[in-house]
């Protein structure tokens, strides 16, 4: 387990804070109650921007006929809809929302080359808001795979979410499961799957970036 990069610099700003604001509340209180339950504010505090940037390492098992869960979360959303941004016709959206306490690190579904790479600034609405996925801050990426298949994903920033990372650009050729991105806090990632596809997950289960099968193609 490590913690990832996007977290380095704000732990360290965390860590200055805490230390600066138990340094004035010794001062003023010196050791006793209100101090102990300072350091023990602090260190949960601090615990829990931690966890919330763990990078567990993930070993995918590579398959060209399966599209995997480009992040750890719960399935909110399995549902035909027409995508409107780059493909143009149906799809089965399937929606992976990450809470505060999952790892926010965001893998590759399939290999293959990047054919676009796209930032939305927008709103932050809650993740689960059925307009969060056109409205808010968000990524659109598309990977084709070797046999012409076009995959499309998104990255969605939530109401707590206040920053989306991405690492892709057009062009790139990408292995299935290597990370692609990071979203701090709350959010959300949308897969794009051809109609005929079989989804092998269902409405609710949770999923582990890089590991979880969420689709076979045909």
């Amino acid at each position: 387990m490590t913690i990832h990069k996007e977290g380095k610099t704000i732990l360290l700003s965390l860590l200055i804070v805490l230390t600066v604001l138990l340094y004035v509340v010794y001062s003023l209180s010196g050791p006793g109650t209100i101090f102990n339950v300072g350091v023990t504010f602090a260190a949960v505090v601090f615990l829990l921007v931690l966890q919330f940037f763990r990078n567990p390492s993930v070993k995918t098992e590579i398959n060209e006929n399966h599209v995997i869960a480009p992040a750890d979360g719960k399935v909110v959303v399995i549902e035909e809809t027409t995508e409107s941004e780059y493909l143009g016709d149906k799809r089965i959206q399937v929606s992976i929302f990450m809470s505060p306490l999952n790892v926010h690190v965001n893998r590759n579904p399939v290999s293959g080359t990047v054919r676009l790479m796209k930032y939305h600034p927008g709103k932050y609405l809650v993740a689960w808001h059925p307009k969060s996925s056109t409205e808010n801050e968000r990524t659109t990426a598309v990977i084709q795979m070797k046999n012409g298949v076009e995959i499309l994903f998104r990255q969605i920033a939530g109401a707590v979410a206040r920053r989306i990372c991405w690492y892709l650009k057009e062009g790139d050729q990408v292995v299935q499961g290597d990370e692609f991105g990071f979203i701090k806090f709350g959010s959300r990632v949308d897969i794009f799957l051809p109609l005929s596809a079989k989804v092998t997950v269902q409405p609710g289960q949770k999923t582990t970036g890089g590991k979880t099968i969420i689709a076979t193609l045909a």
